[in-house]
């Protein structure tokens, strides 16, 4: 792309968000409380039972050596497409806009499975704080009218929102954390769960088949790279300290829950009262105003995981509008915040269309709309993560830039192999991942890769039909 086009071009708010709103907005697209209610009690009944804190160790290290080749790529890539733009730049740009169309379909999966919990939360809580009976959906798209307009101010603004909406979630985890600490145990403070005798279990390939969502989303740390403060800094240092912030406090909080129950307790009572395991223990060792807490941030850490996933989507949706993939019309900012409105406004149409279909077909939120979504968003995003760490590979094969072996090919390597061993995983769990033999869930690895297929057939007939646009693809704002 040649510099007086590239200027034309529109961009977002430069220089808008610091370090620590750049952490927020990715450790608030976990939900951290979320996955710690909604992961772990299937995830010791069905997988590795008290290895479970291991698993999420496990996991974050292979997330750890992901971060290596993608923070590196990182300092010549500045784009809101991210993956789109590293795929495109390393493996060639049918793969990058192969890659885009998958990340957008599985982050709007996410928000979908996200969307499903919070209408089902919020219509139980209404009907039990004030008695009134209001639709999970009804309430689904009332969050979505005020993420939307949330998404449309200021950057700084929601990355400030997404900040104190963390802050008071990761408080209540700590809460809970300590105290459980501090009351002990049956067993004492067993090291039991780190031990292989209990990791690798029979169970082991199922609890990375829950424990693997749990880290959805700390990669979006690059989508925020055009609105960053010194983004070649920033970025890979937000996307360390996220996916490290991340791991300690998924794998600390769960070993604590098995000290305080004791290991030969905690599985049952997951299996017997899942909602009880947090939040009853919490009541007891902390005190009926910490589970009560946790019970209302349960409803603000979805929104604030909502309101990041669809900051994310949106600018994958803008990236591709502003290099003429999508229509052109889709990059189109607000003169005085620098906000991608019109992606803002087709990425929260479509989440309300597939809302309304589901609550036509009468879905239920938990039954099917959490599960189905949220495995289908999984395996879409873990094929694109372990593009990438392909891409870096490619990328640097044709130029070392004085980076060592280890970012160049040792890290991205194991990380792709590892990404590839998840993704199979995923795949042949399909069954517990949805709750369901229903042979519709079998098509979504299909239907993703038919997706696939269709970038890569449409970029080359963009090869072929516009070969000015095609050439510029995956390069806008890049330093190569």
């Amino acid at each position: 792309m040649d510099a007086a086009r590239e200027v034309d071009q529109p961009q977002l708010r430069k220089g808008a968000l610091g370090l620590f709103a750049i952490v927020s907005a990715v450790i608030a697209t976990n939900g951290p409380l979320t996955a710690l209610v909604g992961a772990v009690p299937v995830s010791l009944t069905m997988g590795n039972g008290i290895g479970l804190p291991s698993v999420f160790v496990i996991v974050g290290l292979v997330y750890v050596l992901f971060s290596v080749g993608f923070t590196a790529m990182s300092k010549y890539t500045t784009n809101a497409g991210a993956f789109y733009a590293y795929i495109a730049q390393g493996l060639g740009r049918p793969w990058g806009i192969s890659a885009a169309f998958v990340a957008i379909l599985s982050y709007n999966a996410m928000q979908l499975a996200c969307y499903g919990m919070l209408g089902f939360f919020l219509s139980t809580g209404l009907h039990d704080w004030i008695g009134v009976d209001v639709p999970w959906w009804i309430c689904c798209l009332g969050a979505l009218l005020v993420i939307l307009v949330a998404s449309v101010t200021n950057i700084e603004i929601s990355g400030r929102l997404l900040f104190f909406l963390l802050a008071a979630e990761m408080l209540v985890i700590a809460a809970f954390d300590v105290a459980a600490v501090l009351h002990g145990g049956p067993a004492g403070y067993t090291l039991a769960p780190f031990t292989p005798q209990h990791t690798f279990t029979a169970g082991f390939g199922t609890a990375i088949v829950f424990v693997v969502g749990s880290y959805m989303g700390f990669e979006t740390t690059a989508i925020y790279a055009e609105e960053a403060k010194e983004p070649h800094r920033n970025i890979p240092l937000a996307t360390y300290i996220s996916i490290t912030t991340i791991m300690v406090l998924y794998t600390f909080s769960v070993w604590a829950l098995i000290v305080v129950w004791g290991p030969s307790e905690v599985v049952s009572m997951a299996g017997k009262d899942p909602a009880g395991l947090w939040y009853g223990m919490a009541e007891r060792i902390a005190g009926k105003f910490i589970s009560e807490a946790m019970q209302a941030l349960m409803l603000t850490s979805l929104f604030a995981a909502l309101l990041s996933f669809h900051n994310t989507t949106s600018r994958y949706i803008f990236s591709l509008g502003r290099e003429e993939v999508l229509p052109k019309v889709l990059s189109t900012v607000s003169r005085g915040q620098q906000a991608p409105v019109v992606a803002c406004a087709v990425q929260a149409t479509a989440v309300a269309a597939a809302l309304l279909l589901f609550a036509w077909s009468k879905s239920d939120p938990m039954n099917v709309v959490l599960p189905y979504t949220a495995a289908l968003s999984t395996i879409g995003l873990l094929s694109v993560q372990c593009l990438t760490s392909l891409s870096v590979i490619a990328f640097f094969m044709r130029g070392g830039r004085g980076e060592s072996a280890w970012v160049r090919q040792i890290a991205p390597a194991a990380s792709a192999i590892a990404l590839a061993w998840f993704v199979f995983m995923e795949v042949s769990h399909l069954d517990l991942m949805t709750g369901s033999t229903s042979r519709w869930i079998y098509c979504f690895p299909y239907g993703i890769a038919t997706l696939a297929l269709l970038g890569v057939v449409y970029a080359l007939w963009l090869r072929k039909a516009r070969p000015d646009r095609y050439s510029s693809l995956g390069r806008f704002l890049s330093e190569l």
